[in-house]
């Protein structure tokens, strides 16, 4: 019955299968990023002791951009060695001695865990964005005046910041302020202002400040390290170089130059500028001071001869400026009848400048000079130095390297008198003509700069002969100072209202309605195993920015390399992009790319410049110490990451440690035969006595069997494998294979029967080995060989 219903039912089940479709084929779950993990430079088996080189490679696999993490714990048996982590640009290294909490600072020892961080991880692992600064709106700074000059300094990222020190404040109070000029707030990490210390360390972690700022700031940045800021420096006991570390924002040291006090006194400083790799400055006296930024040290010979007169004023009323590599210097002693002058100093004899060897005067007694500036010729080449002072009457007087007289530009020798004049910006225009921007205020200026074109030797064309900024504060700036961006083209400008403002060099218009960005990319700082892995680079894009708000023709873009050398490149395309597949990496093994582009429109601008390269995933690297412990016979690291993708894992990667010539172990044998007259002492275990010789006679009582014991004793520092022993004599001596820790011993007992005879016999046995963790294939090690003898009848001869 059961046959006949299937047989029934079995066609329609067969139609019924026909004529439904098959399931549509599912599409792939996306790829998950991968991590493969590989040695470098390290030979397999490694000794104990020695280095290995990690390497973890990072494929992203992500569609969109987002934070990616890469963690890798320092496996057992192996120490982190201290500055060892390499991680890609744009990513971010931490360091953890407990392997869950991680730090930005590597700590002094005791490191467990690495860690690399990117918040913009995406599917391009082989590029770098920085952003774009959006045109700088008036800013209103923390402490509402006396800011000087600013100090800008672009980050890592991109953002453009400004710092500033407030001039002529005491040592206690805060003075130093950072502000993100993109986004017109102060920098993470305040609040601000900040006072600025002697020690080293985070700004406002170390207590009460104690360096006061001086009345006329200059800076000097330290060519190796842009970040470092060298600034002129008070204390109660000295004056000197003041250190500022923009990127930690950090205070980096200060070193004293000239003790506070004596005759002439000493109670300020002016300057600084650099010449030769030395910071220059001048002190109340009158005298150069000199520090060496390669040593961080005082020059030799310094406080040098003075080359102004001295001035007895709480502070000095002067400025310094490089002419030629010749360092001159303003002084003014207000109130008193002594009238400002100029002097030159030369740094490679370290004295006055030849035809200086007295100062020459600036204007009549009682003016005073916040300013001293280079002068230049018609070809843009340094001819001397030039200082506008103030008083009842402006006087504006400018000399040649030689002493001899120049005739002064004409706006500042314009100004009226009581307008305050301070160090101005030199900016070199796209047409290559040499232009200064002295900030100028009071006497009716509210705040203004004059622009002078040396190349024409007139006021630059097109610009009034009096820069106001209306749009900032109502005009009310009072210029201290400005700062040139390049990267935007912009000037940046502060003053005694404590206004951030920016200002466009060509058309002095506030706002600079400009954006620019700057990106370094060398492609081999991606990779860390020492391999070739750059095809290419590829191009240099616009991204998150309205090409119709950009216009392009005048708009520009450099390339440099990292000689600083321009490398020819095609120009902007319509959609904003360069194409860089022309530019060899074998020639320029790095490029910065600087974009300045000139706006429609300020109005909500956004955006980043990214560059990029073609070549394989990025690495992160480091180093670790395998333990000099015996016990170590392998080390191993596996990585693991996640991303938009996941949660994934690397391969884990095991380095076999071989036992250097401190984990050889010592083996020792020792043949010995049973001198009892009693067969059951002589067997495993047996009291014996045991010796290396039988007395005569004795095997005759043992029926001419001789008992031997073979002990194989292993003295470390390590165990022992594939142990044979080896009998001249009795072939059931022979034993083996056996392993043998450190520490161990084995003992081996067998017979030799009939053996009366005449002579005496001598049996011997020796161990091979091979210690443990050698690479497959050595050959075995021996010990001496270690002999008993058997007497029969007799036993010396």
């Amino acid at each position: 019955m059961r046959r006949r219903m299937l047989g029934a039912f079995l066609p329609l089940v067969l139609v019924a299968a026909t004529a439904v479709p098959p399931p549509a084929a599912a599409d792939p779950p996306p790829p998950v990023s991968a991590l493969a993990k590989s040695l470098r430079g390290t030979g397999s088996p490694a000794e104990h002791g020695a280095t290995a080189n990690w390497v973890i490679g990072y494929e992203d696999h992500a569609t969109t951009t987002g934070a990616a993490t890469i963690t890798d714990a320092v496996g057992a048996g192996q120490a982190f060695q201290s500055g060892s982590l390499h991680v890609p640009p744009g990513w971010t290294p931490q360091w953890s001695t407990d392997g869950s909490t991680f730090t930005g600072t590597e700590p002094a020892s005791g490191v467990t865990a690495v860690r690399a961080t990117n918040p913009d991880a995406g599917p391009v692992a082989t590029q770098l964005s920085g952003a774009l600064t959006p045109p700088v709106q008036a800013v209103t700074t923390a402490t509402g005046g006396d800011g000087f000059s600013p100090i800008l300094y672009r980050t890592p990222g991109g953002v453009l910041q400004a710092w500033n020190i407030y001039h002529h404040l005491g040592a206690a109070n805060p003075k130093v302020v950072c502000t993100d000029l993109g986004t017109g707030q102060r920098c993470p990490g305040g609040p601000w202002p900040k006072v600025l210390n002697t020690a080293p360390g985070p700004l406002g972690t170390l207590g009460a400040g104690d360096i006061a700022s001086t009345m006329v700031e200059q800076y000097v940045r330290d060519p190796a390290a842009p970040a470092k800021v060298y600034y002129p420096a008070v204390t109660a006991t000295s004056v000197g170089v003041g250190c500022l570390d923009l990127a930690a924002g950090a205070n980096c040291g200060y070193s004293a130059l000239a003790a506070v006090g004596g005759s002439p006194p000493v109670s300020s400083i002016t300057g600084l500028v650099e010449s030769g790799g030395n910071v220059y400055g001048v002190i109340s006296s009158g005298a150069v001071v000199c520090w060496t930024i390669a040593t961080q040290s005082a020059c030799g010979g310094q406080p040098y001869a003075p080359i102004v007169p001295a001035a007895n004023q709480p502070y000095v009323y002067g400025a310094l400026t490089l002419v030629a590599g010749k360092v001159f210097a303003s002084t003014s002693n207000p109130g008193t009848a002594q009238q400002p002058s100029l002097g030159c100093f030369d740094p490679a004899t370290a004295t006055a400048c030849a035809g200086w060897a007295s100062s020459r005067s600036t204007g009549p007694a009682g003016n005073y000079n916040y300013n001293s500036y280079t002068a230049f010729g018609t070809s843009g080449a340094p001819v001397g130095a030039c200082a506008t002072t103030t008083g009842g009457t402006d006087v504006t007087t400018c000399y040649a390297l030689d002493g001899s007289a120049l005739a002064a530009p004409p706006g500042p020798a314009a100004l009226s008198g009581g307008v305050y004049a301070f160090p101005p910006e030199v900016v070199t225009d796209p047409g290559g003509h040499v232009r200064t921007y002295l900030p100028v205020w009071n006497g009716g200026i509210a705040g203004a700069a004059l622009c002078h074109d040396w190349t024409t030797g007139a006021a630059c064309a097109g610009l009034p002969a009096l820069i106001t900024h209306p749009s900032a504060n109502g005009g009310a700036t009072r210029d201290y100072g400005y700062s040139y961006d390049p990267p935007s083209g912009c000037l940046i400008g502060l003053g005694d209202a404590g206004v951030l403002f920016s200002m466009d060099p060509a058309t002095g218009a506030t706002p600079c309605v400009r954006s620019g960005g700057q990106v370094t990319l060398k492609p081999s700082d991606f990779s860390c195993d020492g391999g070739s892995h750059v095809q290419g680079y590829t191009a240099a894009r616009l991204t998150g920015v309205d090409p119709a708000n950009v216009d392009f023709a005048a708009s520009r873009v450099t390339v440099t390399d990292q000689d600083g050398a321009v490398v020819p490149t095609p120009g902007f395309a319509p959609d904003g992009s360069v194409d860089l597949t022309g530019v060899s990496v074998a020639a320029h093994q790095s490029i910065t790319v600087t974009t300045t582009l000139v706006l429609h429109s300020a109005a909500g601008f956004t955006g980043s410049l990214v560059v990029g390269y073609a070549g394989d995933a990025p690495q992160l690297c480091f180093r670790t110490t395998i333990a000099a412990d015996c016990a170590v016979s392998s080390v191993a690291n596996t990585a693991t990451g996640t991303d938009s993708t996941g949660s994934f894992t690397s391969n884990t990667v095991t380095l076999p440690v071989a036992p250097g010539a401190s984990c050889t172990p010592k083996v020792e044998v020792e043949k010995e035969i049973c001198t009892s007259a009693t067969a059951a002492k002589c067997g495993p275990g047996g009291t014996g006595p045991w010796a290396k010789q039988a007395g005569v006679g004795l095997l005759g009582l043992l029926f001419a069997t001789a008992y031997w014991r073979i002990t194989v004793t292993n003295e470390g520092p390590v165990g022992i494998t594939s142990a044979q022993v080896v009998d001249s004599v009795e072939p059931s001596c022979q034993t083996g294979p056996f392993t043998l820790a450190a520490g161990q011993s084995r003992q081996v007992y067998c017979s030799t029967y009939a053996l009366l005879s005449l002579f005496p016999i001598t049996n011997q046995a020796k161990v091979s080995y091979v210690p443990v963790n050698v690479p497959p294939g050595t050959p075995p090690s021996h010990t001496n060989w270690s002999s008993a003898k058997a007497c029969s009848l007799l036993c010396v001869l």
